[in-house]
């Protein structure tokens, strides 16, 4: 009866929000004295796979058809069922990422389970099974008791550090039952976005909004972005005006993120961008308004020209970095 965590890849490497989730998923077995096993979907090298010993996992179960690399949600669903009827799971877990909120919805209901989405703790099984999570865009929090025999847990991602152990994990060949006619989307064209950190798994982002005045500008947030190592992102106002590509929104209609540091320049902070980024462990707001609303959810705040202030903060972290 080991609890099931689904581990998504990307071009055959383990997501970092697959680690965090399998992660979870294995110190939940332990709450439940049972096992932790992975279900890995499409070509993925088994040195990476059994490395998801490092991070609990007892077993992975790969599904190594070359057809489940862009596997639909629906397909991918029909897997992971598969694969809990044959582990006996009665926990299933998922990142509450892109794929997690297509596949985990999926199955919940053809488990007929109860699924809380989100979750930001290790469940309570003190007196029953009770998870917590966010709720009215992060201002508040619910705790959920899932009271159905079988559980479906989506984490919302960067929400524990990644512990690397030193374990390894037995790799099984997983076949499930399903035919070309259950692949009902085909994948026709990819078009990657490169970068030196995926926004959704960076532990430091820095972000920019229309107090950089346009586009020229941005060289600012690119420059401390890059001598801090981090993303970089933007508020709706700026990707709406073409400044910076859409992938980079941030907010309650783009992206939610919750790194380590976020570092906000000339962002006002309306209540729809604290939506996506009110879950970081450390905010820094650096605004020439004193009364800009960010202030008021800021951990640290600079009041300030951020043409003025920005390349000085560069160019402190670029001194410290090399020792001089």
């Amino acid at each position: 009866m080991s609890v099931l965590i689904f581990a998504d890849q990307f071009q055959g490497k383990i997501k970092k929000a697959a680690q965090e989730a399998v992660q979870y998923g294995a110190k939940i077995a332990q709450q439940l004295g049972t096992t932790a096993t992975a279900i890995v979907l499409g070509e993925v090298d088994n040195a990476e796979l059994a490395a998801l010993g490092n991070y609990g996992a007892t077993k992975v179960l790969h599904v190594a058809d070359a057809k489940f690399n862009d596997a639909d949600a629906g397909v991918s669903a029909k897997t992971v069922v598969e694969a809990a009827s044959k582990e006996g799971s009665k926990v299933v877990i998922f990142s509450h990422n892109f794929s997690g909120r297509a596949i985990a919805p999926r199955v919940a209901a053809k488990l007929k389970a109860g699924f809380v989405a989100g979750a930001i703790e290790l469940p309570d099984t003190g007196s029953g099974f009770v998870v917590k999570k966010n709720v009215f865009s992060g201002k508040a929090f619910a705790k959920v008791n899932i009271t159905s025999d079988i559980k479906v847990i989506s984490l919302l991602p960067n929400t524990f550090a990644v512990e690397q152990g030193a374990s390894t994990a037995q790799v099984e060949a997983f076949a499930p039952a399903v035919s070309d006619a259950d692949f009902k989307v085909k994948v026709i064209k990819t078009e990657t976005i490169s970068g030196e950190v995926p926004l959704t798994e960076a532990e430091i982002v820095v972000s920019g909004g229309r107090g950089l005045k346009g586009p020229e500008n941005w060289g600012l947030v690119e420059d401390l972005a890059k001598a801090l190592g981090a993303a970089t992102a933007c508020s709706r106002p700026v990707s709406d005006s073409d400044w910076r590509p859409h992938h980079e929104h941030v907010g309650q209609t783009g992206l939610t993120i919750r790194p380590n540091l976020y570092i906000a320049i000339g962002i006002s902070g309306a209540i729809q961008h604290l939506a996506g980024v009110n879950g970081s462990k450390v905010i820094v707001v650096i605004n020439k308004d004193p009364e800009a609303p960010f202030f008021k959810a800021a951990d640290y705040g600079i009041v300030g020209d951020a043409f003025e202030v920005v390349p000085k903060i560069t160019e402190a972290v670029k001194k410290l970095k090399s020792g001089s």
